[in-house]
């Protein structure tokens, strides 16, 4: 027999059986726990860990206020991340894979959630009693945010120290009010700390003049967790020539993070009629948006790859594009060029070509030597980048190879009772990154300040009827955001560009979504091997196997298939392949077949 017969198998039917009187029941089983990280793979992308089958099956059924509610079950800030999220669920939506059409447009629908929920809305939460320990939290970020919600929950004294005049960190000092209208802010942020954590604006900790140290803080509170994320940018990389160590020094240049941080303060910005924005992010794409809704003429954003390597969302780009911006690729600057009264001409790059894939995942920019050629423009806005800062504290910590806070799995650093979360460990990432990452880290000072694990993630699953999708769905298109006209952008800094699905987009866009939490299973001893679910099917998702491969953690391997009827141990379901179409549900003479939504809640231990 093969080695790969040897491999320990099994045909038997279910992970976690059910109990015999039905109903829902809960699983720790690896089995089952497996099946919900392989089989939903939006759900599993999402650093969150977003029950998005779950929110989108409840938009579905109109029920938006339930979505509203799993939605901030575990990304807390849902009309924020609905409008600015980065999306990495999407990309392994499963009906983007070859012949199932476009990906679902699960952001859109993360905001048709919190935008059509009624107005009286209540949100419930469930509370533990007091535990007598108090956090301090550094930076009231997204994660920072994240974390504070979570403690309170927990039933800890949560303070949180922010040196601005109002929280929210990135989401509303480097966000344009066009992309995150302020009100919406407003609201979630009041949601998330609305349980007892202690706001206190207008504090900066740190060993300066005024400030406060952080070793006072980890006296006086029982735990301290550091979120001040990725605040200072990167310097910009010039071969020589006037400004090389500090370009900002010019006149009309400046570092775009600190451009929109000013703006969104409160002060004065102006631009001339021609704007260069170097660099290919988010903050790049508002910096050179911005810049046309306060006069620019001649916007571009230079890139040192191509279009397509630009880590953004193609509607940011598309939208980006259709504001009359331009994106110049294969191109890195070597130098500013002034005229002989220090003011800004324009910038001198050197041309690139692409070079292979570097360690991150992006393309290499190689220049060509000889190729420098000049650009005019009256203001240049930086956003290569940003990073952390720690040389303001008062207590040493340990830091990683590119200055980062060394933080353990459960965000603890080298000092005992502080922790660290969100882009102050990691470097510069993405909303939801930051909130997945605080959340996660408030669980471990959780864990750290009870003495144990509270909370542990299992698998509820629930006995389903009958098919919730028809296999009509499969064909609907996908159903593109409305935005505003061009002529109503450019009024105000503050006229969001997205409007919103109404209901009948919202509906229609939700039956797109494949419910993958959905788990078609047949009982392998009341099958008779008719083979009628084999023909029904519309794509190659029932397989005749002689074994299921059981990995080492004890998990689903992949399914043994066999042609051979005299090697068949069973007719199995391939859920990675299924479209939850119902047809073999409903054609299967003895029912044998049943449906399960298996999905990942919290549970007191």
């Amino acid at each position: 027999m093969s080695e790969r017969r040897n491999r320990e198998r099994e045909t038997a039917a279910p992970a976690a059986a059910a109990p015999e009187a039905g109903g829902v029941w809960y699983s720790d089983d690896p089995r089952d726990i497996g099946w919900v990280k392989e089989n939903i793979p939006c759900q599993s992308a999402c650093p969150a860990g977003t029950n998005i089958p779950g929110y989108i099956q409840a938009i579905m059924e109109k029920k938006y206020g339930q979505a509203y509610e799993i939605n901030r079950e575990a990304n807390v800030l849902p009309g924020i991340l609905g409008r600015i999220c980065s999306r990495p669920c999407e990309e392994f939506c499963r009906h983007a894979q070859p012949g199932n059409g476009e990906t679902v447009n699960i952001c859109h629908l993360k905001r048709a959630s919190s935008d059509l929920k009624h107005v009286g809305h209540r949100i419930t939460e469930s509370l533990y009693g007091p535990s007598g320990k108090r956090v301090a939290i550094v930076g009231a970020g997204p994660a920072g945010v994240a974390a504070a919600h979570d403690l309170s929950l927990l039933g800890h004294d949560v303070a949180i120290f922010e040196r601005e005049s109002d929280p929210g960190g990135m989401l509303r000092y480097g966000i344009p009010a066009f992309r995150l209208p302020r009100d919406i802010l407003q609201v979630e942020l009041h949601n998330a700390l609305r349980l007892g954590v202690e706001l206190r604006t207008g504090i900066e900790i740190g060993k300066g003049k005024g400030q406060l140290p952080l070793a006072k803080l980890r006296k006086d509170f029982d735990a301290v967790l550091l979120s001040t994320g990725s605040m200072a940018s990167v310097n910009l990389p010039l071969k020589g020539g006037i400004g090389k160590d500090d370009p900002d020094s010019i006149d009309s240049v400046e570092y775009g993070l600190y451009f929109l941080m000013g703006l969104h303060r409160g002060e004065k910005k102006t631009v001339g009629k021609r704007v260069a924005v170097v660099g290919a992010g988010f903050t790049a794409l508002d910096c050179a948006r911005v810049a046309k809704r306060l006069g620019g003429t001649e916007v571009t954003i230079h890139i040192r790859t191509a279009e397509e390597y630009i880590p953004v969302t193609k509607d940011e780009i598309f939208e980006c594009k259709r504001e009359g911006i331009r994106i110049k690729g294969l191109r890195s600057p070597s130098q500013l060029v002034v005229d002989d009264d220090g003011r800004l001409r324009g910038i001198e790059f050197a041309q690139n070509r692409l070079g292979g894939w570097r360690d991150n995942g992006r393309r290499q920019a190689i220049p060509i030597e000889g190729s420098e050629f000049f650009e005019p423009c009256d203001t240049l806005l930086i956003a290569i980048g940003q990073r952390t800062v720690n040389d303001y504290l008062d207590v040493k910590l340990e830091l990683d190879r590119w200055g980062s806070v060394k933080a353990d799995e459960n965000g603890q650093t080298s000092r005992k009772g502080i922790f660290a979360a969100g882009d102050y460990v990691t470097g510069p990432t993405t909303i939801i990154e930051a909130i997945g990452n605080g959340r996660r880290v408030a669980a471990g000072i959780d864990t750290w300040l009870m003495g144990r694990q509270r909370r542990r993630q299992v698998v509820r699953i629930e006995p389903v009827a009958e098919p919730l999708r028809e296999r009509g769905f499969d064909f609907i298109e996908r159903q593109h955001m409305p935005t505003a006209p061009l002529s109503e952008r450019n009024k105000a800094l503050t006229n969001e560009v997205e409007t919103g699905y109404d209901e009948a987009l919202a509906a229609t866009e939700s039956k797109r979504c494949y419910l993958c939490n959905l788990k078609y299973q047949i009982d392998i001893d009341n099958c008779i091997y008719c083979r009628a679910c084999i023909e029904v099917a519309p794509k190659n998702c029932i397989k005749l196997v002689e074994g299921v491969e059981i990995r080492n953690d004890g998990t689903y391997g992949e399914l043994l298939e066999t042609k051979q009827w005299d090697e068949v141990g069973a007719i199995w379901i391939d859920n990675n392949e299924c479209i939850r179409c119902g047809a073999c549900f409903m054609v299967c003479p003895t029912r044998c077949i049943s449906i399960t939504r298996n999905e990942f809640v919290t549970q007191d231990i």
